[in-house]
């Protein structure tokens, strides 16, 4: 099932105790997204991610959080109902909080950028509003497997 980019948003936040801020939720949400995608076949956010400079961005969820700048998100996402506990969706939700919880933000940022990945596709310098597909992010989730089956 498919979930809206706001609830996903909510609950990483809520994951990280509100210790995480929008480039870092903008990141985070990416690869979940992207590793929904690759497991499952379909989206884990119903929104489109774009390549914006410094990585995929939903662009409601940037508008939500964009006030704080890089300091932590506050919960301005109160109205919005979190992700179930228990779905499929919040366990890759969760993963995801989880398995970034010691990475800088520098380092997400370097995740996102990855060569052979759909940002580095799809952005354009000075351009805003470009789509990455989810056939592009599939994609790149394969490739990752395949970098990482290479190295074992």
């Amino acid at each position: 099932m498919t979930v809206s980019a706001l609830s996903a948003a909510r609950t990483l936040c809520e994951l990280r105790d509100w210790q995480i801020s929008n480039l870092e939720l903008q990141k985070i949400l990416y690869l979940a997204h992207m590793f929904y995608l690759g497991d499952t076949g379909e989206p884990l956010v119903h929104e489109e991610f774009q390549a914006w400079e410094y990585g995929p961005v939903i662009p409601e969820v940037y508008r939500h959080a964009k006030g704080f700048g890089s300091d932590r998100v506050r919960n301005v996402f109160h109205w919005i109902d979190s992700v179930p506990e228990g779905t499929p969706e919040y366990e890759e939700l969760a993963h995801a909080a989880e398995g970034t919880k010691d990475m800088s933000s520098g380092q997400l940022v370097a995740a996102t950028h990855w060569k052979n990945g759909a940002w580095s596709e799809y952005y354009r310098p000075n351009q805003r509003g470009i789509v990455i597909p989810n056939s592009a992010i599939l994609q790149e989730y394969k490739e990752r497997e395949r970098a990482v089956a290479e190295k074992s």
